[in-house]
């Protein structure tokens, strides 16, 4: 059924490019291009701030990666970093400029279609195809329309459509490893009317690289269908519609075929007694022993997103966006014996005018409001005491204006100003009252100058909040039926941050140095009581970070280009108190692209720096009980490295395979399991620190019509 709905999707695609295809004559060109009311609105550049400094991924980039998600495309380039925090349930957050998953936010062409607990499950499952490009903000520069991107922003843009086109894609590899993905864009003959179709299914197996029995790396299936129209409805008016489906299946635990026969197997074999010894000799690289639910972390997701949003040109000087987004997200999850549902809906809507003043001020100003609702249950631990639920109302409402003025030409400046009415209520009957009600104010300031037609200075600074609500910014804290799980938050995350950058571009040479610094307060964090219930609560001291990143290209030749990066994370204390996984501190990477006409060959190696693991509170031990199986606390450095070739064999197919971790670099194989035994002899899976994905083989091959 599953599989039916994705070649319906790809099928439905097919059928309305070649439907558009036939109405044109011998005659008329093939490749029909839209030239409308969206073109000049964006060509007038009043759908994207140039000034602050963005980074791009094109579609080139991303199909060098063989990146089938958003966090493969965006893993390892500057300043971000894809923390994997869980061997289990393979958790992923997108962390910028050194901040933590929960201060990036994940737009769509421009617009909040992402919950707040969605950038914890499924972001794995937000798909490539269709993906127009990719675009990063980091810092407080994307205060204007996301104040609560204290991390920065990832604007997925849609591949819209401006000509009668159609692409399907299928590849296979190790572990597993398949993938399908088709699009189609499509026009109408007066050109008026663009639309763009999408599905992508994929799925990879579960790895156990030490053989015990539990997977290191999760199972996981996805799908994802979606459609974009574009409608010009006059020669001052378009509109876009956009809707979508995904839905993802992640499983971690006992290994499928050896010692558990299903998913369903593993959950119902749930009965509430734990086992005398999970592992022969209670070491976790001896084979497992348990019940196969002692293990087991499943969790499904399902989320629908759509939007509207209407262009109008409403005089010579103006223009305007009415935008509206829908997000539902949901998901059923089982955790080692604990259940966990939630539903998650969030409702935004913009008003942004765009106003030329004279030939030195453009003025952009408006409102939104957003509302989001949360529910959620666990039958195992409705009843103890010592147990809050996190469901929460959520509700802001903003305004906004900005000023960019160009007093040069070699200037620009932009000063923007929000003020967000923001209230957060947690609703379980222990929680009384509005933990969060205030009024906050974000201002933001971003400056470029051009030093000469090769030297550019990027300037921003700016301020930002964010409501702490969800468990799972908490390293999963409900892992525990016994001792329960608290709420102690009563205030916004609030931050400051400046970030400057400095960029060389001679054509064949280009490179950018930028240093960012971010102080948090009020940061939240996973502490324990003195009964020794988790309790997210907040930090009274303020965290921070500094980041600092070097980025050059150099063409050798007209098909040799290599890139290269140096970076540095430096975390406070504070910070690094805060964390359950350490993350990044110092990192290299290079990478070459060789391109000809037929053929592309591309190879990136990242090195990571070693790390103490103590300054991160890690402590765990292989043998429960044993003082003397104390596991590493360094870890050491190490490389990744990949490589995809690409050859085409006629002007609409190409043919391709991979390497992906070719050194199988793994801390499995260095000896370092990430599951562990604490102190106290409890039983846990995210002593994580390096890769946990071994080396993976694909082949693939690629139609156009």
């Amino acid at each position: 059924m599953k599989h039916s709905i994705l070649a319906a999707a790809i099928l439905s695609a097919l059928t309305f490019s070649t439907q558009a295809e036939t109405s044109a004559t011998q005659d008329e060109i093939e490749k029909i291009e839209v030239r409308g009311v969206r073109q000049k609105l964006q060509q007038d550049g009043r759908l994207k701030d140039v000034i602050q400094k963005t980074e791009v991924l094109d579609e080139l980039m991303i199909q060098n990666k063989n990146a089938l998600s958003l966090t493969d495309a965006i893993n390892n380039e500057p300043g971000v970093n894809v923390s994997n925090e869980c061997s289990m349930c393979g958790v992923k957050r997108i962390m910028l400029n050194g901040m933590k998953g929960e201060h990036t936010t994940i737009l769509v062409d421009g617009l909040p279609t992402h919950t707040m607990i969605s950038g914890y499950y499924a972001v794995d499952a937000i798909s490539t195809t269709g993906v127009d490009r990719i675009e990063i903000a980091r810092g407080a520069g994307a205060s204007l329309i996301a104040p609560e991107a204290i991390g920065g922003t990832v604007n997925i843009v849609t591949k819209q459509a401006y000509e009668n086109e159609v692409s399907v894609d299928i590849a296979k590899g190790s572990h597993d490893f398949t993938a399908m993905k088709g699009m189609a864009t499509g026009i109408s003959e007066d050109g008026k009317t663009g639309i763009t179709l999408i599905g992508q299914y994929d799925k990879q197996d579960q790895e156990d690289h030490d053989d015990n029995g539990v997977s290191e790396a999760p199972f996981q299936e996805n799908y994802t269908i979606s459609s974009l129209v574009s409608h010009d409805l006059n020669d001052s008016n378009n509109v876009h519609l956009r809707i979508a489906k995904v839905r993802s299946e992640v499983f971690g635990g006992p290994v499928i075929g050896e010692n558990v026969g299903s998913i369903s197997e593993a959950i119902s074999s749930y009965d509430g007694i734990e086992s005398d010894s999970l592992f022969v000799g209670d070491d976790v690289r001896n084979e497992y022993i348990g019940k196969a639910w002692e293990t087991t972390e499943w969790i499904e997701t399902n989320r629908d997103e759509a939007y509207v949003k209407l262009l109008t040109e409403l005089t010579d000087y103006t223009t305007s966006e009415f935008a509206v987004s829908y997000a539902k997200h949901e998901q059923d999850s089982f955790y080692e014996g604990i259940d966990y549902r939630a539903e998650d809906t969030m409702y935004y809507a913009r008003a942004k005018f765009d106003t030329e003043i004279n030939d030195t001020h453009f003025l952009t100003y408006g409102a939104d409001i957003r509302t989001e609702e949360m529910r959620s249950h666990t039958d195992a631990l409705h009843e103890v005491e010592a147990y809050v639920s996190d469901s929460f109302d959520y509700d802001v409402k903003g305004v906004f204006i900005q000023d960019t003025w160009t007093p040069t030409d070699d200037i620009e400046i932009a000063m923007a100003l929000r003020v967000d009415k923001v209230t957060a209520d947690f609703i379980d009957e222990k929680k009384p009252g509005t933990e969060i009600d205030e009024t906050f104010i974000a201002p933001r300031v971003d400056m470029r100058y051009f030093h000469s037609d090769t030297w550019t200075s990027r300037l921003s600074a700016g301020r930002g909040y964010r409501a702490p609500l969800s468990f799972f910014e908490t390293d999963h804290g409900i892992l525990d039926s016994e001792k329960g799980y608290l709420i102690e938050v009563d205030s916004l995350e609030e931050s400051l941050s400046a970030n400057y950058a400095l960029s060389y571009d001679a054509g064949t040479l280009t490179g950018t140095f930028s240093i960012a610094h971010s102080n948090v307060q009020n940061l939240a964090s996973l502490e324990e009581n003195e009964d020794g219930v988790p309790v997210l609560s907040q930090l009274d001291e303020d965290a921070s970070v500094t980041t600092v990143d070097l980025v050059a290209g150099y063409s050798l030749t007209d098909e040799l280009t290599v890139n290269g990066s140096l970076e540095y994370f430096d975390y406070n204390d504070v910070f690094r108190s805060s964390y359950s996984i350490a993350p990044v501190e110092t990192r290299a990477g290079i990478e070459f692209e060789y391109k000809t006409d037929d053929l592309t060959v591309y190879w990136n190696t990242t090195w990571f720096g070693e790390r103490d693991l103590t300054e991160y509170g890690y402590e765990g031990y292989d043998i429960k009980g044993d003082p003397s199986s104390l596991k590493s606390q360094d870890a050491p450095a190490f490389t990744v490295s990949e490589i995809k070739v690409q050859y085409s064999l006629t002007n609409n197919i190409k043919v391709y395979g991979g390497l992906s971790n070719i050194f199988n670099y793994t801390q499995i194989e260095e000896g370092e399991s990430p599951l562990f035994y604490d102190a106290d002899g409890g039983y846990d899976v995210a002593y994580i620190y390096g890769p946990l994905h071994g080396r993976e083989f694909y082949v693939g091959v690629e139609g156009k019509l």
